[in-house]
């Protein structure tokens, strides 16, 4: 039997979805070793990226089922936080401190 799986990787430009073929009881790795994946991701370090099975983080060894869709995220170009706390001391707040 086999797993029908497909692998996304989103680029800041464009997505890229690979579907694959493969043999039953694969797990993400198995799916990131297809040369194809290789090829798309051999600009990153593999071991810093994130992967997920429908927005849901999980490792390597996690098992898929036929129909999943393996999602590879990239790092954060910035902290979101970091970012919303500079952008928070630049402007003064229009809400009054006393509460009134």
């Amino acid at each position: 039997m086999t797993l029908h799986v497909s692998v996304a990787v989103a680029w800041p430009d464009r997505q890229e979805v690979v579907e694959l073929e493969l043999a039953d009881g694969s797990r993400v790795a198995d799916a990131l070793e297809v040369p194809a994946i290789r090829a798309l991701l051999a600009s990153f370090d593999r071991s810093t990226l994130a992967i997920g099975i429908w927005s849901r983080r999980c490792d390597g060894q996690t098992a898929l089922s036929d129909g999943d869709r393996v999602e590879i995220y990239r790092p954060l170009a910035a902290d979101p936080k970091a970012q919303r706390r500079s952008r928070a001391r630049l402007t003064a707040s229009t809400r009054s401190r006393s509460g009134r």
